[in-house]
Formats: C-alpha cells, structure tokens, sequence
C-alpha cells in the first residue's frame, strides 16, 4: 500500500513540475513595465520566440538589440539581449541618449513594421486593453 502512494506521489509531482515548466515558457513576454513610472496604457504582452520565428529574425538580435559606439555609430557585430533597453535609454531625453525609452521601443517596433508592411502600428494592437486592466487612472 505505501508503495502505490508514493508511487502516485512521485507521478503527480512530476506532472505538476512538467505543466509549470511548460506553461512558464508559453507566456509572453511584458514589454517594459518596470521602468516605467505611470502606464498610459495597457503593457504590451509580447511573444519574442514566436515573433522572431515569424519575422525570420532566429539568428539576427542585432536588428533589435541594437548597440553604438561613443559616435553613435552602430556596431553590427555586437548586441544588448542581456540588458534590458532601460539601460541606454532613460525616460526622458538626455545628452547621453537622444531618445527616451518610451520613444526607443516605439521607433524600434514599428519603423520595422512599417518597413515590411506587416505588424501593429496603431497603438490599440499593442496595447491592447483587457477586462481587467493593469493601468490605474486615478491618483492614490
């Protein structure tokens, strides 16, 4: 008897840690929500496996993990993936960096989308808005 209920103790456990681990890789990814201070709008939830396989973008980071020299000259044979885009671009303007991180994400996305003609451009499919919404209108 005690041999059965570990058995199926050891079963569940294994299905219980292959559903998180699957579920986990499935969600996509929130777009800069931390650096942020006050949301204007929804977060954008996006799939980055899913979109780089659709875009034919698998072996090229580059074209979106961009990094420049001290000239703002871009460096092609370098890329940011394992920094997050808050640390060149701050939110606002600066001598440093001519672009805030609001401005950096948006020129990004859709300079590209409108360059091939494919992906959201307008506001509403990015961010788009959910029954229950992430974003608080009032002051507390």
């Amino acid at each position: 008897m005690k041999v059965k209920k570990c058995i199926l103790i050891i079963i569940a456990f294994i299905f219980a840690t292959a559903f998180f681990t699957y579920s986990e890789e499935d969600k996509p990814l929130q777009i800069g929500n931390s650096a942020f201070n006050h949301l204007q709008r929804s977060q954008v939830l996006f799939d980055h496996d899913g979109h780089n396989e659709k875009a034919a973008l698998e072996d090229d980071c580059g074209t979106c993990h961009h990094v420049y020299d001290d000239d703002k000259q871009l460096i092609t044979d370098e890329t940011s993936e394992d920094s997050p885009c808050s640390d060149c671009h701050t939110l606002k303007k600066s001598k440093s960096n001519s672009i805030s991180l609001r401005a950096a994400y948006h020129k990004r996305c859709r300079d590209c989308h409108f360059k091939v003609k494919k992906g959201p451009v307008l506001c509403g499919e990015c961010h788009v808005r959910s029954k229950v919404s992430t974003v608080s209108t009032q002051k507390e």
